[in-house]
C-alpha cells in the first residue's frame, strides 16, 4: 500500500516498507477501516462541538494570562470560573462576561477581578449589543497574546532542534521518572538522558487526574509520580534543555494531558514548551471513570492546542491490555488506533504528531507468542506508516522475576527493532516488584542499547513469508476490527453517537461506561448560540490576533 510522506516535519525519517507494504493488506480493506471510523467519531465530534466544559473555560483563561492560586492553593482561575458560572451561567462562554466585567471596572486587571470573585466582591452580566462585542473584542486580544507565546515556543523547539541535533536512531528511547519529588526527578532525568535516553516522560500523581483543578508551584509530595503543574514543566524542561546542549541532542519532555483539567494542562504544556504530552481519547473514560462527553469536549480542545504547539501526542490503547486478553482484544486496540487518529486529524494533528499507542501484553506462555506479537505490531506500522508509534513494555505478565522480566524486555525491545516502531518505552526488570531504582534504569537501558545496536537494522530485512503465520494473523485482526466498528456504526439512525453506546456497552478494555454517568459531568454546558471562545476561534482559524 504505498504511503503518504509528511514531508518537512521532525518525525521525517519513514520506516522502509516494500511498496505493497509486508503484510500486503488489502488496501480497499484499509480504505473501508478509516472510513467506519470516520463514522463512528463523526458524531461525537459534532456532540463535542455543541458543548463546553468548566476545564475548556479555565484553559481560555490561563492563555489570558490567569495564574496563581490562594492560600489554599486554589487555582484563581477556578474562583473566577466558578463565580462567573453561578451568577450567568457558562452557556455564553466565561470570557464575555469577564471582560466585561474589567470594562465596567469591577478590577483594574485579571487577577485582581478573580480574587474578588472569590471573595463574592465581583459582580458579572452577560452583556449585549455594543457591549458584549467590545467585552469579546477585548478577550481575543487577551487569549491571543497567550497563542502567541505558544507558537513562540515551538519555534523555539525548531531552533533548538536544529542547534543541538535529532537522535540519530529510531526508535526514540522513552524512559519514565518519578519520585514525587520534582527536584529529585530533575537529577534522574538528566542522569536518564546522559545514558541513553531520549525522551523522558515524568509520570503524574496518582489521582491527580480526578483532581478538577491543577495545582499550583513546585511540588514534592506525589505520590508515585508528581504532580503535573506549570513551574514544574518549566523546572524539567529548563533542566533537560542544559541537558540538551551538553549532549548535543534534543532531549524531549513528556507529561499528561487526561484527566478532568485536560485542556489545562495541554494548555500549560503548550506555554511551557511539552514535546509530547499523553493524550487519548478514551483513557479517561474507562480507567478513570469520567464522563464520556466531558472527555470527548475535553480531549478536542486539548489536541487543537498540541497541534498549535507542534506536541506529539501519546495515545493509551496499551492500557486496553492490562484488563483485557492481548490475544482476544487485539482488534479493539486497532479500532481505538483508527478512531484516535480520527478526532486527532480533525482536531489539527499531523500524522508525525500521533504517537498511537500498542503493547507487548501477549502471555508468553502461549505458543508463538513472539509471533503474534510481531503480527500485531507490524499491523500497527503499516496502517500508520507516517506515525511514531508508541511501543509499550510487557506489564501484565510480569511475574516479579527480575531474569525472565529482563529477558522479556529484550524480546520487546527486539519485536520493536524489527517492525521500526518509533518511539520505544523502557521496560523494567523491577515492574511489579519495585519503583525502578537508578540502577534498574541503567541495566534496562543497556538492554535497550544493546538490542538494538545488534538489531536496529532488521526492519529493512524482515518480510514475513507470503500467506504465512504473521500475515495470516494481521489480516485476521484487521478483519475483526472492521467487524467491530462495523457493528458499531450499524444501521443506526438515532440522533445519540453509537460510538458512546459501544463504550457503555464495554466494547473497549471491558470496562462499560455509560454517557450519562462518571466524573466531570456537572461540569459539562451545552453551549448556547451566541456562545463565544476566542481561543477555539484563533486554534481554529491559525489566526494569531
Amino acid at each position: 500500500m504505498p504511503s503518504r510522506r509528511n514531508c518537512g516535519r521532525r518525525y521525517a525519517e519513514r520506516v522502509v516498507l516494500r511498496d505493497n507494504g509486508v503484510l500486503e493488506l488489502d488496501p480497499t480493506q484499509v480504505k473501508y477501516a478509516r472510513s467506519r471510523a470516520r463514522k463512528a467519531g463523526r458524531p461525537v465530534v459534532n456532540l463535542a462541538k455543541r458543548h463546553t466544559t468548566v476545564s475548556v473555560e479555565r484553559a481560555t483563561l490561563r492563555l489570558a494570562g490567569l495564574s496563581g492560586a490562594d492560600h489554599e492553593n486554589v487555582p484563581w482561575v477556578n474562583h473566577l470560573l466558578d463565580s462567573v458560572r453561578a451568577q450567568v451561567g457558562l452557556e455564553h462562554g466565561v470570557t464575555t462576561p469577564v471582560w466585561d466585567a474589567l470594562i465596567r471596572g469591577e478590577a483594574p486587571d485579571l487577577l485582581t477581578l478573580a480574587q474578588k470573585a472569590a471573595g463574592g466582591a465581583a459582580t458579572f452580566r452577560q452583556p449585549e449589543g455594543k457591549a458584549a462585542t467590545t467585552a469579546r473584542k477585548q478577550a481575543r486580544f487577551a487569549v491571543a497574546r497567550g497563542i502567541r507565546t505558544i507558537d513562540a515556543q515551538r519555534k523555539t523547539r525548531d531552533k533548538l532542534i536544529a542547534r543541538h541535533g535529532d537522535p540519530t536512531q529510531k526508535p526514540w528511547i522513552y524512559l519514565i521518572v518519578a519520585t514525587g519529588d520534582i527536584y529529585e526527578d530533575i537529577p534522574q532525568a538528566q542522569a536518564a538522558a546522559r545514558e541513553g535516553a531520549d525522551i523522558i516522560a515524568v509520570i503524574r500523581s496518582t489521582g491527580q487526574s480526578l483532581l478538577d483543578f491543577v495545582p499550583e508551584g513546585a511540588t514534592r509530595e506525589g505520590y508515585a509520580g508528581t504532580y503535573a503543574t506549570q513551574e514544574n514543566f518549566r523546572l524539567m524542561r529548563a533542566a533537560l534543555d542544559e541537558t540538551s546542549k551538553e549532549l548535543g541532542r534534543y532531549i524531549r519532555l513528556t507529561n499528561y494531558a487526561s484527566g478532568l483539567c485536560m485542556p489545562e494542562i495541554a494548555t500549560l504544556a503548550g506555554l511551557e514548551r511539552l514535546d509530547m504530552m499523553l493524550n487519548d481519547s478514551m483513557y479517561g473514560i474507562l480507567f478513570r471513570d469520567i464522563n464520556p462527553i466531558r472527555t470527548f469536549v475535553d480531549q478536542r480542545f486539548s489536541r487543537q492546542i498540541h497541534a498549535r504547539a507542534g506536541i506529539i501526542i501519546n495515545t493509551g490503547e496499551d492500557n486496553y491490555l492490562t484488563t483485557a486478553d492481548a490475544v482476544e482484544a487485539a482488534h479493539t486496540v486497532t479500532v481505538s488506533q483508527l478512531l484516535n487518529e480520527y478526532f486527532a486529524k480533525e482536531a489539527g494533528l499531523a500524522d508525525w504528531q500521533l504517537g498511537l499507542g500498542h503493547a507487548f501484553e501477549i502471555d508468553p506462555s502461549i505458543p508463538d507468542s513472539f509471533r503474534l506479537e510481531l503480527a500485531h505490531a507490524l499491523l500497527a506500522r503499516q496502517l500508520f506508516p507516517d506515525a511514531p508509534l508508541k511501543w509499550m513494555p510487557p506489564t501484565k505478565h510480569m511475574t516479579g522475576d527480575i531474569f525472565r522480566g529482563y529477558l522479556l524486555d529484550g524480546f520487546f525491545n527486539l519485536a520493536g527493532a524489527m517492525t521500526g516502531q518509533g518511539i520505544l518505552l523502557v521496560g523494567m526488570m523491577t515492574e511489579a516488584v519495585v519503583t525502578p531504582w537508578i540502577s534498574d534504569r541503567d541495566l534496562a537501558l543497556q538492554n535497550v542499547r544493546y538490542v538494538l545496536n545488534a538489531a536496529g537494522g532488521l526492519t529493512e530485512d524482515f518480510h514475513p513469508p507470503r500467506d504465512g503465520f504473521i500475515q495470516t494473523r494481521a489480516r485476521q485482526v484487521l478483519a475483526d476490527s472492521i467487524d467491530l466498528l462495523d457493528s458499531i456504526v450499524g444501521d443506526s439512525t438515532t440522533s445519540d453517537p453509537p460510538l458512546l453506546a459501544a463504550i457503555a456497552d464495554g466494547t473497549f478494555g471491558a470496562m462499560k461506561r455509560p454517557a450519562t454517568k462518571g466524573k466531570g459531568l456537572d461540569g459539562v454546558v451545552r453551549k448556547a448560540a451566541a456562545y463565544d471562545n476566542p481561543a477555539i476561534d484563533l486554534l481554529e482559524t491559525g489566526e494569531t490576533r
